[in-house]
């Protein structure tokens, strides 16, 4: 390894940035295993020494998760119940120890078609903070993965924050995922889903699918279809057809195509019928 940097203010991250491409490290729960070797090769910048970047806060209308912040952070931290899918998903990434090290910004950052957290951040109208030495600018986290492994980083440039707004937080919200088995595995499919529901009605909903397409997919037109209808049999509206209108699964060794569809569209059902059980024994 050529350099190791460990500043720990922000502007000193973004110093090293500006004079030299390096490798940006949290947790490493992803970048170890991507370099097939005992080290990391060139310089690095571990940014776990910048106390600003660790934690949730809630100010100016948005909440704020900072680059640095763990998965265990996420479920011990105090949020509303429209953040419960996104603790869900932080239990099932991987192990507890993959929990307390790997970050939400590098699961978003590895842009991995299967990121556990993707679904449930677009549920969430995620937006994601990028700063350099230039300034600072913001995009939609729909914007900011735009492929396997891609993402809209440019030089000299690091995530510094995921933000949500607080309109987006209204509601409860489920997160299912499939898989050949419970724990420590890649999803065949996996599905968010954030309802507000008020006086038995659908004020609004947001539904996001992972695994089944390049990048997680928001449902936006079936997110139209369940707006204003009753919550009892909610769930029924949900057809297959509907969720293949929104995504390009892929055949891997895990399932084909069309298993896929299916199990987004069922997950999606129990998804919803989980949430909307309340509100009809409620009605």
């Amino acid at each position: 390894m050529a350099a190791y940097h460990r500043p720990d203010t922000l502007q000193g991250a973004l110093d090293v940035l500006a004079e030299r491409p390096v490798t940006i490290a949290a947790g490493c729960t992803d970048l170890f295993p991507a370099t097939q070797g005992r080290t990391l090769s060139g310089p690095v910048l571990d940014i776990t020494g910048i106390a600003e970047l660790r934690g949730i806060t809630c100010e100016e209308g948005a909440y704020r998760i900072g680059a640095a912040t763990s998965w265990t952070d996420v479920i011990r931290a105090e949020l509303p119940p429209a953040f419960d899918m996104l603790k869900q998903a932080a239990r099932e990434v991987g192990s507890v120890q993959i929990q307390n090290s790997g970050t939400v910004a590098g699961n978003i950052c590895n842009a991995s078609p299967a990121a556990d957290g993707m679904p449930c951040l677009m549920a969430l109208d995620a937006q994601v903070e990028v700063a350099s030495a230039r300034g600072t600018r913001t995009l939609p986290l729909s914007h900011f993965v735009n492929g396997p492994r891609r993402t809209a980083l440019e030089a000299g440039e690091m995530v510094t924050a995921i933000t949500i707004p607080e309109e987006a937080t209204k509601g409860t919200s489920r997160f299912f995922k499939l898989g050949a088995r419970k724990y420590l595995v890649i999803s065949i499919a996996m599905v968010a889903v954030r309802l507000d529901i008020e006086g038995g009605t659908v004020q609004g909903a947001a539904l996001s699918v992972g695994a089944c397409s390049a990048v997680a997919t928001r449902l936006r037109d079936l997110e139209a279809t369940l707006a204003g209808q009753p919550a009892e049999a909610l769930a029924d509206r949900i057809t297959d057809a509907a969720v293949a209108a929104a995504l390009s699964p892929i055949d891997d060794i895990r399932a084909d195509g069309p298993y896929r569809t299916h199990a987004a569209a069922e997950l999606l059902r129990r998804a919803v019928d989980d949430l909307t059980q309340p509100a009809q024994a409620a009605a």
